[in-house]
């Protein structure tokens, strides 16, 4: 959707539409959750202090939010995706994967489906506007959805994919944030080509197993399924804070605890994670999420927490966060995860009866009786 809780605001109050308009609140602390269309040429954004955006577009109205109605207004737009499929998956009130493979029949050809799409969002709504993105697998179409908004439409057919991909910023890559933008530059990589263009292993040396996956990406693999009605099962823990955080020195820590716990409880039911995944929510309510695949499944703290550390580089940390979050999927049995292995890990081994001791001691003793040294922490017994 496009520009979705101004555009809710707007669409409630016709005094709204043609007006610059923040979602937001007016506090001290206030950050702006949706900067209209018409704000932003003014420099307005998302998670953006309320102060500046004023000052940078002082003719513009403030809107407190009103998530009750954001929801509603969400279940409309999902009801509309689930009579074009039946496979849709949600990623927020405002975004969503729907798998059309197979849909010709009913809805015609790429192009008049998504003008179907768009057409019957609108009526639904009473008049928003949403932008879509069709291709091969679900990176490309999120790539290609923010192409031409506000009211966009891009297909992308298999034989163009890289045509339209390569000459894009590498930033448009899941996973590049900030720091890995810098260290790409110092590769001479600015564009998706130039990624695409470099060796695997160099990549891998540079930056881990993320270098691999960011390679994928650049030559458009993705098979990642569209998993419709939310995500399978896992195990996650989560804190709102009573104070934001921002930046990797006051988060590690809170990620820490997270996988601490969630650790924990895989260990309880006799379950191992094959996937990690952080949860960060803005400020302006607006959530983000990456996740990385654990290989060999694990059930451990210190590997949970190694990709979550990882997967910090692809948010833009410098915005005040109000929940960090951390969970476990793509759950199997300890025993069939390649946890029992023919040539075992030594560290891995020992980390494990470490692990089991830690759970012993905190059962008989309490949560608070033992923590790990390092970030967050917090000493000794």
């Amino acid at each position: 959707m496009d520009a979705f809780f101004a555009a809710v605001e707007q669409l409630d109050c016709p005094a709204l539409r043609g007006r610059p308009v923040l979602v937001g609140g007016t506090g001290r602390r206030a950050v702006v959750c949706t900067a209209s269309y018409e704000a932003r040429p003014f420099g307005c954004r998302s998670a953006q202090p309320m102060g500046e955006a004023l000052r940078r577009c002082p003719a513009a109205v403030v809107v407190p939010p009103r998530f009750a109605r954001y929801t509603e207004v969400s279940a409309t737009i999902q009801a509309v995706f689930a009579r074009f499929s039946p496979l849709v998956e949600p990623l927020s009130l405002d975004e969503a994967f729907l798998e059309m493979t197979g849909a010709e029949g009913l809805f015609g050809p790429p192009a008049e489906l998504a003008r179907r799409l768009k057409e019957e969002v609108r009526a639904a709504t009473g008049g928003l506007t949403v932008s879509v993105g069709v291709a091969p697998n679900k990176f490309v179409a999120k790539v290609a959805s923010d192409h031409h908004k506000p009211d966009g439409m891009t297909i992308v057919p298999p034989d163009e994919v890289l045509g339209f991909l390569w000459p894009l910023g590498v930033e448009r890559l899941w996973g590049v944030g900030p720091k890995t933008r810098q260290r790409l530059a110092e590769l001479g990589v600015t564009t998706i080509r130039d990624l695409a263009r470099l060796p695997p292993d160099l990549l891998v040396r540079r930056l881990g197993s993320h270098g691999a996956g960011l390679h994928e990406l650049a030559w458009a693999r993705d098979d990642r399924p569209v998993e419709p009605g939310g995500e399978s099962k896992s195990i996650g823990a989560e804190q709102t804070l009573e104070e934001d955080v921002r930046g990797e020195r006051q988060i590690l820590p809170l990620l820490r605890q997270s996988a601490s716990r969630v650790a924990r409880q895989l260990r309880q039911e006799g379950l191992c994670a094959g996937g990690v995944r952080v949860k960060l929510k803005t400020a302006a309510f607006r959530l983000l999420t990456r996740q990385a695949s654990l290989l060999p499944p694990g059930d451990s703290e210190q590997e949970l927490l190694r990709v979550a550390t990882r997967l910090l580089d692809a948010f833009d940390l410098e915005q005040p966060m109000r929940l960090v979050g951390l969970a476990a999927y793509k759950l199997v049995p300890a025993s069939g995860s390649g946890q029992a292995e023919l040539f075992p890990d030594p560290e891995r081994e020992k980390q494990r009866r470490l692990d089991r001791a830690l759970d012993r001691v905190r059962a008989r003793f309490g949560e608070g009786a033992l923590h790990r040294g390092g970030a967050g922490g917090g000493g000794g017994a």
